[in-house]
């Protein structure tokens, strides 16, 4: 008897969905005017383009920081502070220099992209990440890091979708 669900090998499973999300947001938020890309549209105040330096940094937090261990320059670089902003009752937020294009952050969110995808060909799913200060406690899997990044990158590009469609943009796949 045939199996009713098709099987997949989650580690071709989550370098696609990851790629997919990442694309989505990238492409949201580059079809925007350059001005656009830094209005608010959302009462709690982010804009696209520090949405699209947070997955960024968020990506970049997870897999090199977290599971590799490696040190990272501006680890916390999408906040407007240098300190975890999860750690104390802070009032940090999402922030992107003036300076700083969507073209630029797309170019290094690739990038990321490209290295999180040779951590998951190279390591198993149960392989648990560098004992870092990432975590408190017993490190995660690498197959706990990926569904939470998966999650937050839906998340995300669900919430673009609301901004760019305020401000008059395409919106879905």
């Amino acid at each position: 008897m045939k199996s009713a669900e098709p099987r997949h090998d989650v580690r071709q499973l989550w370098p696609a969905y990851l790629d997919f999300y990442r694309d989505q947001i990238i492409e949201r938020v580059l079809s925007l005017e350059p001005d656009q890309r830094r209005v608010a549209r959302v009462p709690s105040g982010w804009t696209p383009i520090e949405l699209l330096s947070h997955v960024l940094h968020m990506e970049q937090r997870w897999f090199v920081w977290g599971f590799l261990g490696e040190q990272v320059d501006g680890v916390w670089g999408d906040w407007d502070t240098d300190d975890d902003p999860w750690q104390d009752d802070s009032t940090a937020r999402w922030w992107v220099a003036d300076d700083v294009s969507a073209e630029a952050l797309a170019e290094r969110l690739r990038a990321v992209g490209g290295r999180t995808s040779e951590v998951l060909a190279t390591h198993r799913p149960d392989a648990r990440a560098a004992d870092a200060e990432r975590f408190a406690g017993e490190p995660a899997t690498l197959e706990w890091i990926c569904f939470h990044v998966l999650q937050e990158y839906a998340r995300h590009a669900g919430h673009l979708d609301i901004a760019v469609e305020l401000a008059g943009g395409s919106t879905g796949e």
